[in-house]
C-alpha cells in the first residue's frame, strides 16, 4: 500500500484531472502543464458523465491514474442552490462516490477531494477552523450542495481508515478568475458583478443594482493561487482531516463591488435591492494549518480582478455559462 512521503509528484505519472474544464480544474491543468506533467488525462462531461457508475470504472479501469484531482462538481450561486437542491445533492454525490469507488478499484495512490467552505455552519465562529465542521446548522440556501461535499471529504477519511490511502480533502474559499462561470442567473457573486458593471459600462447604464445589503463579508482567492496550492498539499500535506485553502482576509460585498466598478470603468449610482438574501454574514477561512503546510497566496485582490476583467472582456463571445 503507498505511504506518503513529502516529495515532488512524478510529472510523468498518468494524472487525471476531473473536471478539468471548470474553473478550478482548467487552473490546476494549467499549473500541471506549466511543471511538465506529461500524463495529464481529461475527459469532458459530454466525453464520460461521472455520474455514470460504470462508465467512471471503466474510465479508471483503462487509464489507471496514480494521481486523482476530482474537481468535478455541480455548481452555482445562491440562487441556483436554493432553485435545485435535489440536482446539487443527487449529482454532486454520484460523482464523487463513483470516482472515489473507481479510484479505490485501481489503488489510486494520491487523490485530492475538492470540496468548498460552505461546508461549515451559517454561524461558525470568525475565522473559521477546520474543526468546526459539523458543530452547527448550515446557511439554507445551499445546505444540500453542503452535505454532498461533507459526504465527500467524509468519503476521503473512510478510504484513510479502511485501505490506508493517503487521499486528502481541501476545502477552497471563494474562488474567481479564468474560467469561470459568469451566468447571470448561476454565477457566483464575483463573476456575477463584473458581468454586471461592464454591461453597464458598455450600455452607458447610470446604475447598477445588487442583491441584498453589500454587508456580508467574504474571503476571495484567484483560482491561480488555489492550483498552486492543491500541488503544494499533494506534494506536502498528508492528513485525514480537510484544509482550508484562503488567503485569511476577507472584505464586504460593497467593498468587492467598488473595487469592480472600479476596475471596469463605472463611475454611476451602485443601488443595493435588500428584498433579496445576503445568505451567510461572514465567511472567513483560518489557514494556519494551510501556513503551517508552508503555503500562502500571493495574487492581491485587485491585481486579480484587474486579470479577471481583462479574460472576461476577451472572452465575452465564448463565455461558459452554466444555471
Amino acid at each position: 500500500m503507498p505511504e506518503f512521503t513529502s516529495r515532488p509528484l512524478d510529472a510523468d505519472a498518468t494524472t487525471y484531472v476531473a473536471g478539468h474544464r471548470g474553473l478550478v480544474g482548467s487552473a490546476i491543468w494549467r499549473a500541471m502543464e506549466g511543471r511538465g506533467f506529461s500524463g495529464l488525462v481529461g475527459r469532458s462531461s459530454g466525453e464520460l458523465d461521472l455520474r455514470d457508475r460504470d462508465a467512471v470504472f471503466d474510465f479508471f479501469a483503462e487509464t489507471q491514474p496514480r494521481y486523482v484531482v476530482l474537481a468535478a462538481a455541480k455548481v452555482g450561486g445562491i440562487l441556483a442552490n436554493s432553485t435545485y437542491p435535489v440536482d446539487f445533492l443527487s449529482d454532486n454525490l454520484r460523482i464523487q462516490t463513483n470516482v472515489m469507488d473507481a479510484a479505490l478499484e485501481v489503488r489510486t495512490e494520491r487523490l485530492l477531494f475538492l470540496g468548498s467552505s460552505c461546508i461549515y455552519p451559517k454561524l461558525a465562529p470568525q475565522p473559521i477552523t477546520e474543526d468546526s465542521l459539523l458543530t452547527g446548522h448550515l446557511e439554507p440556501t445551499n445546505d444540500a450542495y453542503a452535505i454532498a461535499k461533507i459526504a465527500g471529504i467524509l468519503g476521503v477519511q473512510a478510504v484513510r481508515r479502511q485501505y490506508g490511502l493517503p487521499w486528502i480533502s481541501a476545502m477552497p474559499t471563494n474562488l474567481y478568475g479564468p474560467g469561470d462561470n459568469f451566468s447571470p442567473t448561476g454565477s457566483h457573486v464575483l463573476p456575477a458583478l463584473i458581468r454586471r458593471y461592464d454591461e453597464a459600462v458598455a450600455s452607458g447604464a447610470d446604475s447598477v443594482t445588487n442583491w441584498g445589503t453589500g454587508t456580508p463579508r467574504r474571503e476571495f482567492l484567484h483560482v491561480d493561487d488555489m492550483a498552486d496550492a492543491c500541488l503544494h498539499l499533494l506534494e506536502h500535506f498528508d492528513g485525514p482531516q480537510q484544509v482550508n485553502v484562503g488567503t485569511g482576509r476577507d472584505t464586504t460585498i460593497k467593498e468587492i463591488a467598488e473595487t469592480i466598478a472600479s476596475v471596469v470603468g463605472f463611475s454611476g449610482e451602485t443601488r443595493w435591492d435588500t428584498s433579496k438574501p445576503d445568505g451567510t454574514p461572514q465567511k472567513l477561512l483560518d489557514v494556519s494549518k494551510l501556513r503551517d503546510a508552508g503555503w500562502e497566496a500571493r495574487i492581491g485582490l485587485r491585481e486579480g480582478l484587474e486579470s479577471t476583467v481583462a479574460w472576461y472582456r476577451e472572452h465575452v463571445a465564448e463565455l461558459r455559462e452554466v444555471g
